[in-house]
């Protein structure tokens, strides 16, 4: 995002948890750890961003869950972003059941599956399946698990309106990224008609009503997401990402859109993009991106090696300690198709992991 700010001719302070190698010069990156000595948490860099001069403020995971820390950061200047009010709402998954209740097929099988979720999460973690008669843990909800294929649609929203801006399907829990249960861990953007979609035209017309009817009621601002589980030409819908979401930058990379000018225009002056997703998705091409975990604890080697390749992003320090599950960096592909492009980022991921074993400390 602070990149897609910095394209777009803003003057940009990041403040984050990694602190990357590969920040854009344009960026002034400041890391939590780094820079203020203390550990990364919403309210923490809320507390630290009162330190950064700033006309406006806009906001990223997991800031959508800790809607307290929202107001700090916003406190004094402009809020390019969702207020917390409207998180609050967009949060709540009794009233996601019941805003998409007409969108959503009643549970009426026996072998109904159950997932357990925690309320604050995001991009999969912490979600594993439930039994019922389990307890339900303080903080959690259980949800209908749906099978098909896991999607996500992104759009810019204003005044009760939406303006759709991508379809990508989600990678979730791949072994070959080193991710495992439902951890979320890449996209893929995919031409119209991309066979990783079944019926690809009813789909595109679902998810981009799920995107209305969350802008119409809960009067969302700026870019948002939600995700959803394809099934029978129709989008169920599991989670609303009422913040800029991973696969926007897809959207920058396919269709050349400035994201986060749509973002900041939407948020001061109520303005949508004049943009068109289904003329945009008429390119036969598929760009993606991969999350590469540690499978096991690292220690980094020279990780500047990294920065001339155009493939490789969100890059570590030299020397930087990666706990086993952590993410590591970004990997990206382009290719004729969703399956071509998978495949890409796949073997893309292989040659990471392959260093990483070079660089392992010794495991007992």
């Amino acid at each position: 995002m602070a990149d897609s700010a910095a394209r777009a001719g803003y003057a940009v302070t990041s403040l984050d948890a990694f602190g990357d190698l590969d920040r854009s010069p344009r960026v002034t990156a400041l890391s939590l750890s780094r820079d203020f000595g203390t550990p990364f948490s919403a309210a923490a860099a809320a507390h630290a961003a009162r330190a950064v001069a700033s006309d406006a403020v806009a906001y990223l995971s997991p800031f959508e869950n800790h809607a307290s820390a929202v107001a700090v950061l916003a406190d004094g200047r402009a809020l390019w972003g969702n207020a917390p009010s409207v998180l609050r709402r967009a949060r709540d998954p009794r009233l996601l059941a019941r805003l998409f209740a007409p969108d959503t097929p009643a549970v009426t099988s026996t072998n109904q599956q159950w997932l357990l979720k925690p309320r604050a999460s995001g991009g999969g973690h912490g979600i594993r399946w439930w039994h019922p008669g389990d307890v339900v843990p303080k903080g959690s909800y259980v949800q209908p698990f749906v099978e098909g294929v896991p999607g996500s649609v992104a759009f810019v929203a204003a005044h009760g309106r939406a303006t759709p801006i991508g379809l990508t399907r989600q990678l979730v829990g791949e072994a070959a990224f080193g991710a495992t249960g439902f951890r979320y861990c890449g996209s893929i953007l995919g031409a119209a008609d991309d066979p990783q979609f079944d019926r690809d035209a009813e789909l595109l017309e679902a998810a981009c009503h799920l995107a209305d009817v969350a802008a119409r009621e809960l009067g969302l601002v700026g870019v948002n997401g939600i995700d959803f589980i394809a099934r029978d030409g129709g989008a169920v819908a599991i989670e609303i990402n009422p913040r800029w979401s991973a696969s926007m930058e897809l959207v920058e990379r396919s269709y050349g859109l400035s994201v986060f000018d749509a973002h900041a225009r939407a948020c001061a002056s109520g303005a949508l993009p004049a943009f068109d997703l289904a003329r945009a998705r008429t390119a036969r091409a598929a760009v993606g991106k991969a999350i590469v975990f540690a499978r096991h604890e690292v220690v980094c080697g020279d990780t500047t090696e990294w920065l001339t390749d155009a493939t490789v992003r969100d890059i570590p320090h030299p020397g930087e300690h990666i706990p086993a599950g952590r993410p590591v960096c970004t990997v990206y592909a382009e290719a004729d198709d969703a399956l071509a492009c998978e495949a890409a980022l796949v073997e893309r991921a292989a040659a990471v992991h392959a260093i990483l074993e070079h660089w392992s400390p010794a495991r007992v």
